[in-house]
Formats: structure tokens, C-alpha cells, sequence
């Protein structure tokens, strides 16, 4: 079945190439107001899946991709719009242009983390660009998974958008069909099998993957302010956000008066006591037992290596739960400072000078975002020069992920690639150059065969003037 609507999809993408782009806006309208309609159902699959609040699921899965679908409309006229570019005198008289065309039919594969928003996202730009799309969304989200299947069967023809549920047997059989283009969001290890998939058929990719985004306070930061700013950004979704703060250093000249500020932020947020905490509505739980599971065993791990639980810590795998948890002392070789935590546990260090910070980043694989908070120009000069990221952000946090202006994407392990607005556009297009050529172009005959001693002095006076 998933063969046949691959490959009808590869002749409706032919079909797409000829239609205008009223045929995108269309469509682009046409998911707009699904998604209106089944609102309250969004909220309600989330909250099955792991108890995401409603302000989190219209913050950060609802508001993203109805933005993201408004600034597409508004803008794709002149995104689509060809380009023209200079043309060298040696080929005077024709005329160079950048067409965007469409890559053709995209295998979208979304996270469990925002699987609506991971979902919809990269398919507004699939579709702003003129392709068609099979989706495939996280079968450990399976309530979400139904409401998007459901929204995007009233929204599309399965020929030019169609969901595939199901389990990593339905990903690998995806991935054996010849897409024009891939766009993965995940981990960097199914990245890496992703783009080995992609490599047998030339397909082009997209990879948003992860790692360990660090987080800098030093001592001209405004303490409280950043507290809360970190505590927000890394606590949201209960901490499985690709761009989470994952560990963080504090100049030790403030380290006491921020650690205080932190707690404070936590208590505000979520409750005083562990109780509290618990059975705070605000607070989401993890996706399954064994990630739960597994961010105990990093608490235990990293306090066997004499860290210090000093905020938080409570686990209990059964009911998917970890509270917020803040831990000092850990050794940069236990195993929370090697894998991307994905959870509710922040590390906090400290450091003297800037350069401590900059060499132990650089010591790591890229990360997809940094984090700085600051009011030196100096430290923020040195970070922006001497660190690589896929993103850079100066006080505050996980906030330029809602810039449609910006690129957003990784580096190396981080990610390949990049989208949001006008960046997911030209991500989803080929950049088609075209050259038309005027009755002048017999001018060229001058370089043609037979090479006479006039040619060649004209072939050598090219290269001299480098006309």
C-alpha cells in the first residue's frame, strides 16, 4: 500500500509542477482550518500522550505551525518568484535567472517530543514549496499521531499528502522508496541511518537532530532574570525539547546567589514541596517507562561519581514521572555529561574564565543551540568567534526557535540543514538555473573550431583582462 501512494504521489508532483500557486495557498488553507476545527482534539491527544498543560500545547504546537502557515501565505508569492543574477560579458547578450522548483515527493518523519508541531511544521514548507509529502509521525505518540492522520486526510488527497502510522518497520520500508528529499527530526543516531538510506537513492536530506546545547551565566548577567529564563526554557515539556538547556555554567563569583535565584524559579513554577510538584498540572511527564527509567539511572549514575542532587531528584518510572532536578559536582566523563539528557535534570557547573567554558565546548560535538548570558561585550565577542552552533542566543533561551526570519538547524551532529519561513522554502526547492539565450549568442562562434591565431590572441586576452 505505502509503495502505491509513493508512487502516485510521484505523478501528482508532476501534475503540481504546472498549477499556480493559488493551488499552494489552497492547500495551505485547507490544513489551516483543520487544524482550527480539531483544537480542543490536539490538546486532548497531548494530554493523553504524556500530560502536556494546554497553555504548552497552543504555546509551543499550535501557535508555531498556525504561524508558520499564516507567513507562508502572506510571503510565497515572492518567494516563488524567480530571481534574476548577472550574466559575465562573455556571454553577452543572455540573460541568467534562479527558478525555484519543487523537489518533488518528501518523506517528512517526526519526533515523539512535539509531535504535532515536528509534524506540521516541515510539511507547511513541503507544501509552500510545491511537493507532495508522506508523513510519518511517532507511533509513541499514537493519540497524536490518530488526530494528525485525521487532519491531514480532510485537508489533502492521500496523492499529495498522505500520514503512514505505524512502528520503525513502516520507517525502514519508507525509507527504501526513492524520495526526492528526506526531512528527519530525531536523534543524531537514527540521523546517521537516515542519511545512510537517503545515500542509496541520492535523496537529498534535512536533519534536525540534537545534543548538548550549553548554557553560560556569567557574573554581569541579571541573575534573577536569567534564572528564570532557564528554568522556563529548560523545564517546559518537562525537558524533552531538542533545544533544552542541557548543562550549565555559572561564574563562580555568582554561583551561590543564582543557584538560589533558580530554585526560586522552580518553587514559582511548579510547587515548594516534591508533592507539589507532582501533581502540578503545569508539568508534563515523560513519553514512555523506559525514558523515564533511563533518567533515573543518569541521577544515579552521576551521584555514584559523588555529584549533588541539590533541587528535585524524584523519579518513579512507573508513572513516567521525573521532577525538576538540579545536580552539581557531576564528572564531565559520567554519562549525563556525554548523552543529550532530553529530560527534566539540569547540571550545573562553574568556571573562572570564559575560555574554560569555550575550550570544554569545543571539546564536544557541535551543539544545536548556545545559550549566553551576559552583559560583557568581550565574552560575547569570544563566544560568538570561538564556538560553532547551530544556534546562538544572548539572554535568553529556546525563544529563536519562534523567529520565522532565522534559519533554524544544526551543524554537523547537531543537524544538516535548516527551515522556518523562507529558510523551509528554499530548503523543500531545487534552486533551478536558467540561461536564455538572444540572437547575439552566435557571438560565441569566435571560440568555436577551427582555433586561428585571431581566436587564440582573443581566448588569451580573456584570460589576461579576466573578462
Amino acid at each position: 500500500m505505502l509503495e502505491r501512494i509513493f508512487l502516485h504521489q510521484k505523478q501528482f508532483a508532476l501534475k503540481l509542477r504546472g498549477e499556480s500557486l493559488d493551488v499552494r495557498i489552497e492547500a495551505l488553507e485547507a490544513l489551516e482550518k483543520s487544524i482550527e476545527l480539531h483544537k480542543q482534539d490536539i490538546i486532548d491527544a497531548l494530554k493523553k500522550d504524556f500530560q502536556k498543560p494546554e497553555a504548552e500545547t497552543l504555546l509551543s504546537e499550535i501557535y508555531p505551525v498556525l504561524k508558520e502557515i499564516t507567513y507562508a501565505k502572506k510571503n510565497l508569492s515572492r518567494w516563488a518568484k524567480g530571481r534574476r543574477v548577472p550574466t559575465p560579458l562573455t556571454l553577452f547578450g543572455s540573460k541568467s535567472y534562479i527558478v525555484p522548483e519543487a523537489r518533488g515527493v518528501c518523506l517528512l518523519i517526526a519526533p515523539w517530543n512535539y509531535p504535532f508541531q515536528l509534524a506540521f511544521s516541515p510539511l507547511v514548507s513541503a507544501i509552500a514549496s510545491g511537493n507532495c509529502a508522506i508523513m510519518k509521525p511517532s507511533e509513541q505518540t499514537r493519540h497524536t499521531s490518530s488526530i494528525i492522520k485525521k487532519i491531514t486526510t480532510e485537508a489533502f488527497h492521500p496523492d499529495h499528502v498522505f500520514v503512514a502510522e505505524g512502528g520503525p518497520e513502516t520507517t525502514q520500508e519508507l525509507l527504501s522508496f526513492a524520495f526526492d528529499h528526506i526531512f528527519f527530526t530525531g536523534s543524531t543516531r537514527v540521523g546517521k541511518i537516515v542519511m545512510t538510506a537517503a545515500a542509496k537513492n541520492l535523496a537529498s536530506v534535512t536533519l534536525e537532530l540534537g545534543g548538548k546545547s550549553p548554557t553560560i551565566v556569567d557574573a554581569t548577567a541579571n541573575l534573577a532574570e536569567a534564572a528564570e529564563k532557564i528554568a522556563w526554557a529548560k523545564f517546559i515539556n518537562a525537558g524533552q525539547t531538542c533545544v533544552a538547556p542541557d548543562y550549565l555554567f555559572v561564574h563562580e563569583s555568582v554561583q551561590h546567589n543564582f543557584k538560589k535565584h533558580l530554585i526560586a524559579a522552580l518553587e514559582k513554577f511548579y510547587g515548594k514541596s516534591a508533592e507539589q510538584r507532582k501533581q502540578s498540572p503545569d508539568f508534563a511527564r515523560m513519553i514512555s517507562f523506559n525514558h523515564s527509567q533511563r533518567l533515573k539511572d543518569l541521577i544515579d549514575e552521576a551521584v555514584s561519581k559523588n555529584a549533588k542532587v541539590f533541587f528535585g531528584g524524584e523519579s518513579q518510572p512507573e508513572e513516567h514521572y521525573c521532577g525538576p532536578t538540579l545536580i552539581e559536582g557531576v564528572d564531565p566523563h559520567s554519562l549525563i555529561m556525554q548523552e543529550e539528557i532530553f529530560g527534566p535534570i539540569l547540571p550545573v557547573m562553574t568556571f573562572k574564565e570564559i575560555s574554560e567554558v569555550i575550550h570544554f565546548i569545543n571539546e564536544r560535538p557541535k551543539p544545536l543551540a548556545l545559550y549566553c548570558y551576559t552583559h560583557s561585550q568581550m565574552n560575547m565577542e569570544k563566544i560568538e568567534k570561538e564556538t560553532s552552533s547551530g544556534g546562538l542566543v544572548y539572554n535568553d533561551s529556546v525563544i529563536h526557535f519562534a523567529n520565522p526570519h532565522l534559519p533554524f538547524g544544526g551543524v554537523n551532529h547537531s543537524g544538516m540543514g535548516s527551515y522556518h519561513g523562507k529558510h523551509g522554502f528554499l530548503e523543500f526547492s531545487h534552486q533551478k538555473a536558467v540561461l536564455k539565450q538572444s540572437f547575439l549568442g552566435k557571438l560565441l562562434r569566435v571560440m568555436y573550431p577551427p582555433y586561428t591565431e585571431f581566436k587564440m590572441t582573443a581566448l588569451k586576452n580573456l584570460i589576461r583582462f579576466r573578462l
